[in-house]
């Protein structure tokens, strides 16, 4: 018995030292090196800082660019989907209430037009991202609330477009919170 017991022992402290401190601090060390320095990456406005570029937020005004549906209910403390298939009768009828919600607020728009993203949540419940044409198909509810043209408008989407790493990896995206704060800035 005694020719397993101390080896273990001797197995549990090694592994706690590397699992519990050096591997903690090794990942922190790196996060140094990325954007936000491990802190995350804020996004700001008039010198205060309004949010993260990586954690979605929640617009309903007409006057900004809406964000994906969160099962969340856009708390990070909280991100997860929804878990319902598309067979789920509770889901269908949440997507239909967001499918007229946004046909109301962006008149002309057809329900064909409507990009999946914007009335489905995402996996997390915080995606900070849109395509686009999630962005795209806003710009005339946008442009008619603010007084301001089409091009204006469709410019901060074209500024704000990422497109995908090494033009093959993942698709192209704009980040919301960075579109409103420039449509905030934009004099009219």
């Amino acid at each position: 018995m005694k020719t397993y017991i101390l080896p273990s022992l001797k197995i549990t402290v090694i592994l706690l030292v590397l699992l519990s401190g050096v591997y903690p601090l090794v990942i922190a060390g790196i996060g140094k090196f990325t954007p936000g320095q491990g802190d995350g990456v804020t996004v700001t406005y008039k010198g205060k800082v309004v949010g993260y570029a990586n954690i979605g937020q929640k617009f309903t005004q007409d006057k900004y660019f809406w964000s994906r549906p969160s099962a969340a209910n856009y708390q990070a403390d909280a991100g997860a989907g929804s878990n319902k298939g598309p067979s789920n009768a509770d889901y269908l009828k949440d997507v239909k209430a967001r499918i007229d919600t946004f046909i109301k607020h962006n008149p002309g728009v057809s329900r064909a037009e409507i990009p999946a993203e914007l009335v489905t949540a995402s996996g997390s419940g915080l995606d900070p991202d849109l395509s686009p044409a999630g962005a795209k198909v806003q710009i005339a509810r946008i442009a008619k609330v603010r007084g301001l043209s089409l091009a204006q408008v469709n410019n901060i989407v074209e500024q704000n477009t990422e497109t995908p790493l090494l033009g093959l990896f993942g698709p192209a995206k704009v980040n919301v919170l960075k579109m409103n704060v420039a449509l905030d800035e934009l004099k009219k």
